[in-house]
């Protein structure tokens, strides 16, 4: 029979009847066959048997053998671990200690040279104050001449210059009076 849908021809096969096979007739699943159960159950146990023997025997020991070996050379490596871990601990330490020993050293060293030092700053000031110091009486000694010749100068000149006013006013210059009076005048007193 032919139909026709949106301009498409559709056409329906005829319909066969299917011969329905009985469920007793024919093979059937030997594991679900409750006659081969016993010898079924028999060659399992034979093939667990195996199983067990091969893992147990065969197996199971060179997996125990490599499970103990990695187990050996992990505690051998965490024992190599743990000693190189004291090893660096103690090299820190005597790290630490030889720097704590520099520093203090250091600090020693730099104490000696600042109380050497102090000591040649102290040698040095000493030697400049005795310098300053002779250099001073020197130049004191030196005023003390010049004032001294200078005294004496300026009394030769006063007397000088008297006599000479003396003489210009018409009296004797040489007069042991002018003298007198102008030593007094120089010590401070009066003629």
């Amino acid at each position: 029979m032919a139909t026709q849908i949106d301009g498409v021809t559709v056409t329906a096969a005829p319909v066969v009847p299917v011969d329905i096979v009985p469920a007793d007739t024919g093979p059937t699943m030997p594991q679900l066959d409750f006659a081969t159960f016993p010898n079924q159950i028999f060659w399992l146990l034979v093939a667990l048997i195996a199983i067990y023997y091969v893992l147990s025997r065969i197996a199971l020991p060179r997996i125990g053998a490599i499970l103990a070996e990695r187990q050996g050379t992990i505690t051998n490596d965490l024992a190599s671990a743990e000693e190189l871990k004291l090893k660096a601990n103690e090299a820190e330490a005597a790290y630490d200690k030889a720097l704590a020993d520099a520093r203090n050293d250091a600090a020693q060293i730099i104490a000696q040279n600042k109380t050497e030092m102090q000591t040649q700053l102290d040698a040095a000031i000493e030697r400049a104050d005795a310098e300053i110091a002779e250099r001073t009486a020197e130049s004191d000694r030196r005023i003390a001449e010049i004032r001294q010749g200078a005294i004496a100068d300026v009394e030769i000149v006063a007397r000088d210059t008297a006599q000479a006013i003396v003489a210009a006013l018409g009296g004797n210059g040489d007069d042991p009076a002018v003298v007198s009076a102008v030593d007094a005048r120089l010590k401070g007193g009066r003629a």
